[in-house]
């Protein structure tokens, strides 16, 4: 039985929808990160699963038990908020045991819990401090911690790192991916990091205009995007895309530029639609080597890759790898060497076709 069920949900704000249709089915212990720009529903519909949002129609279940028309207290989820929401004025100890004690939950069971829950989060020689005395990152933790106790099970993660500098994030993403090897309980976090979602999640389920355009394994995702705004969302540098032309016979897909280079792919002809098409490459299939057919615009140097960013003869622009010691600068003429297996070709209305994966 599916951990987490969402079916059919529908959610608008007046007359501005906000989330069209969306279905999903959870497993026991996974751990889902919802991707995608600004406006694109992520938050409403985890507010929706927590019950702080009701959607207008469709079903959230969980554990096979209808909840979406329960309180929130009653749903046997624990949501960790963006800007953690502490009351400044009692303890870490006191902050975790709030809703317990709310929920009259036996005072020796309360600081079993709260206890337990700091042990797991290494902060059992702060539960006398106030957050004020805290840093940004050990504030996270007790949020976290304030959602452990109440034993879930569904924690519910609202963009629980954005608050973070860089270095501490990195340090909190380790801790996140750690923790959940230690709570028995799904996890559905909310992000438009996509390192975030591609480092800590099972599964991301990617979402656009009010509705999910992919559910997958990060790394399925990123190698086979079901279109062309999955392609151009998830990696960075975002993939190239190039409006191309379909010439030639045979069994797979060989494909003009708009500077008059031909790219010969792995995609397969048949089943391709009619219509304009676009090819899709990631920056690791474009290399930098000899020859004049592009001008480099910029030059990222990485240490271990460069990337290249330049333009091809038609003014298409297009990025590529170079060794982490390359002596490409800006102005340079080059030549780039596509790996045509590689590519990805997109369809006049967005879908993404792929080369056939290699025989086990």
């Amino acid at each position: 039985m599916p951990s987490l069920e969402l079916i059919d949900i529908r959610k608008a704000f007046g007359a501005t929808p906000v989330l069209d249709g969306v279905s999903l089915a959870m497993e026991a212990k996974e751990f889902i990160a919802f991707l995608g720009p600004s406006g694109s529903g992520k938050s409403t519909l985890l507010r929706i699963i927590a019950g702080l949002e009701t959607a207008d129609s469709g079903e959230v279940r969980l554990e096979g038990e209808r909840i979406d028309t329960l309180p929130p207290g009653r749903r046997g989820v624990a949501m960790v908020f963006q800007h953690y929401a502490l009351y400044p004025h009692m303890s870490v100890r006191e902050n975790m045991a709030f809703g317990l004690r709310n929920a009259k939950v036996p005072a020796d069971e309360i600081a079993r819990r709260v206890e337990q829950a700091a042990k797991v989060l290494e902060i059992e020689h702060q539960l006398d401090r106030k957050p004020a005395q805290m840093s940004g990152g050990q504030r996270q933790r007790v949020a976290i911690g304030r959602a452990i106790v109440k034993q879930p099970k569904l924690f519910l993660l609202d963009e629980p790192l954005s608050n973070l500098d860089a270095a501490l994030r990195m340090r909190t993403r380790i801790e996140l991916a750690q923790l959940r090897q230690r709570v028995d309980a799904a996890v559905i976090m909310v992000t438009h990091d996509q390192a975030e979602a591609m480092t800590l999640a099972d599964r991301m389920v990617v979402m656009n205009e009010r509705r999910i355009q992919q559910v997958g394994a990060p790394m399925d995702v990123y190698r086979r995007p079901a279109n062309a705004f999955v392609a151009r969302f998830v990696g960075s540098p975002a993939m190239t895309l190039a409006p191309a032309t379909l010439v030639g016979d045979g069994d797979y897909a060989r494909v003009r530029l708009g500077d008059g280079s031909e790219v010969a792919t792995r995609v397969p002809r048949a089943g391709l639609p009619e219509g304009p098409l676009e090819l899709g490459l990631r920056p690791e299939h474009v290399r930098v080597g000899d020859g004049d057919n592009a001008t480099v615009d910029l030059v990222e140097r990485l240490g271990e890759r460069t990337l290249v960013y330049a333009r091809l003869a038609d003014g298409r622009a297009i990025t590529a790898e170079d060794n982490g010691d390359s002596r490409v600068r800006i102005g340079d003429k080059v030549g780039l060497v596509i790996d045509g297996a590689a590519a990805h070709l997109f369809g006049p209305d967005g879908a993404g076709y792929h080369a056939e994966e290699p025989r086990a």
